[in-house]
């Protein structure tokens, strides 16, 4: 079985999180939730794009490229910056505690 994960995931700013999309299927729900009177053609192409890296008739890396730009063009692209991390330390918790 071949893998549909990306070698670095993109990030999408969403109206209340970040969403972290990771692979093939992160980009298949994303567009299957995209609301139907938004749809245009750069969204059709998306997903014909994702059917045909499925069967490997179409490059991962271009899907996900792709899928930056479309982001992009929908001012919806995040940075790793805007992704609230929480830095913690060993000293933060007490392994074994219930």
């Amino acid at each position: 079985m071949t893998s549909h994960v990306f070698d670095r995931p993109l990030f999408v700013r969403r109206k209340h999180f970040i969403q972290e999309i990771c692979c093939l299927d992160d980009i298949v729900d994303f567009l299957e939730e995209w609301p139907e009177k938004k749809r245009g053609a750069a969204h059709v192409v998306m997903l014909r794009a994702c059917r045909d890296a499925v069967v490997g008739q179409f490059p991962l890396s271009a899907v996900r490229k792709n899928f930056e730009r479309f982001l992009k063009k929908n001012d919806m692209l995040a940075s790793i910056e805007e992704f609230p991390f929480r830095q913690q330390s060993a000293g933060d918790h007490n392994i074994g505690d219930v």
